[in-house]
């Protein structure tokens, strides 16, 4: 047989076993009856996932908010670890102390006790929403309604970047030297559409901001983590999914998710995403292609 005719052969074989087709999204297991589950966040030391409850009103301080623990396998191991808390959203773990974005305060819980040690107020916040940690013991948090992101240091809370390029910051991330946010955009008002959010990125300097990718409207961007490959995974709020964005700024849509999938998690060593349904009260967890 020539080169020709066995190069001719090959693609006659590779046409009869047709298009070759991606890995499917493997669902591992799902739990429900959780109370508004917003955010979700593994801890690899501690071989738990943190899950915050809202439990009514996103902006009501009524004291009803709670954080519940959940093993990775799918079992509830405490609901209501720690109780009194008013909407928590977005959380973060540093130095053996968990983080809560509360509206307007964050909220230091010692992870060994499950006490809250501290209330941490973040002047003139509207919306506190995600949050992330460095390995320095700062701890970042976006505030989605007044285009802020501060950080806690050293037991003081201040204004790292504010910027209206952050279009209603919602998750955060931390990749090399810069801060990757996934914004929310502008929601529906009185006579006008809403407008879909996309990735943004900030030196760890916090002295700009910039689009990653070409600012193509992509969701109502909520939770976000880093893959790593300018790889990302995203949840939308609004529409509903489980999303893999590119550093271009091109998106796929991996599991269609009602409306209300909120602030994910993701263990790299399994490649396992936790992800909220907020409004269905599940907590989902996927096996990432």
């Amino acid at each position: 047989m020539t080169l020709r005719h066995a190069a001719f052969a090959a693609a006659a074989a590779m046409l009869l076993m047709g298009p070759a087709h991606a890995a499917e999204l493997e669902k591992l297991w799902e739990i429900d009856g959780l109370k508004q589950p917003e955010s979700a966040l593994y801890d690899a030391s501690g071989g738990v996932i943190f899950v915050s409850e809202v439990v009514g009103d996103m902006r009501a301080k009524d004291g009803d908010g709670q954080i519940s623990k959940v093993s990775p396998e799918g079992k509830v191991v405490q609901s209501g670890w720690v109780k009194g808390l008013n909407a928590p959203k977005g959380l973060g773990l540093s130095g053996g102390k968990l983080y809560a974005a509360d509206i307007d305060e964050l909220v230091e819980i010692d992870v060994a006790s499950g006490k809250v040690t501290a209330r941490h107020k973040v002047e003139g916040a509207v919306f506190l929403n995600d949050i992330v940690t460095d390995g320095a013991g700062r701890v970042y948090v976006s505030d989605s309604g007044t285009n802020t992101i501060s950080v806690l240091e050293s037991g003081e809370v201040k204004p790292w970047l504010r910027n209206d390029r952050l279009n209603s910051p919602n998750g955060l991330a931390i990749e090399g030297d810069a801060m990757v946010v996934a914004s929310f955009g502008k929601p529906a008002a009185a006579g006008q559409e809403a407008v879909p959010g996309f990735l943004v990125e900030a030196p760890l300097s916090g002295d700009s901001v910039r689009t990653l990718g070409d600012g193509s409207p992509i969701g109502a961007l909520d939770g976000l983590v880093v893959l790593g490959g300018g790889k990302y995974l995203a949840t939308d709020y609004i529409k509903g999914g489980l999303l893999r964005i590119d550093q271009s700024g091109s998106f796929e849509t991996l599991a269609p998710l009602p409306s209300g999938t909120a602030d994910l998690s993701y263990d790299p060593q399994t490649k396992t995403a936790f992800v909220p349904q907020n409004k269905e009260g599940k907590l989902t967890a996927f096996r990432i292609p």
